[in-house]
């Protein structure tokens, strides 16, 4: 999903130090998700975030599907790195570890 097309309360990208492709799937409302976007943030690493519950119609459904291809159970936060590894929720260490910190 091209973050790009999306209003800034939608989605955005947070520039920053390149460590691969990171997208942060999450929801507007979930305390799990602002944790997760503010570790990206404090990291400094570049990454997109992209609000879910804030999207609609054809742009909701792509997201959700997207995330069910990492995770099937659709849950959030969802975070993944270089469309191959997932990490859902918030694991501060697991996410380090996969970023290279």
């Amino acid at each position: 999903m091209d973050v790009s097309n999306l209003s800034k309360e939608q989605g955005e990208h947070i520039p920053g130090i390149d460590r691969g492709k990171v997208v942060m799937y999450g929801l507007s409302t979930c305390v799990w998700c602002k944790k997760t976007k503010k570790l990206l943030t404090d990291l400094g690493v570049e990454f997109e975030f992209i609000y879910v519950d804030k999207l609609e119609g054809e742009q909701e459904e792509q997201a959700v599907e997207e995330v069910k291809r990492f995770n099937p159970s659709a849950s959030f936060p969802t975070t993944v790195i270089n469309g191959k590894k997932a990490i859902v929720g918030f694991k501060e260490k697991e996410i380090r570890e996969a970023l290279g910190f």
